[in-house]
């Protein structure tokens, strides 16, 4: 289990707002991931720029959610490509 002391604190900035993030990710991984959202955000923004904040972060955590999907039926693809291969030798 792990203990509340191996937690670490980063602050980020996501479309021009500050976040203390807390978690057991190294600050360079809670910063990667800050920074992608930061990124997807702004391009769906740019897109829209009609969008309230609130919209935006929505459509932000949907097209987020998408690709993770996306990426995740690609990998079970892949992983039944190799067994099926396995198994041939």
């Amino acid at each position: 289990m792990l203990s509340q002391k191996n937690k670490t604190k980063t602050t980020v900035d996501i479309y021009g707002q500050q976040y203390s993030i807390i978690g057991y990710e190294s600050t360079s991984h809670i910063r990667l991931v800050a920074s992608i959202v930061d990124d997807k955000m702004r391009e769906i923004n740019s897109k829209n720029s009609s969008l309230d904040i609130n919209k935006l972060a929505v459509l932000t955590a949907v097209n987020v959610v998408h690709d993770y999907l996306k990426l995740k039926d690609e990998h079970e693809q892949l992983l039944q490509q190799m067994q099926v291969i396995n198994e041939k030798d």
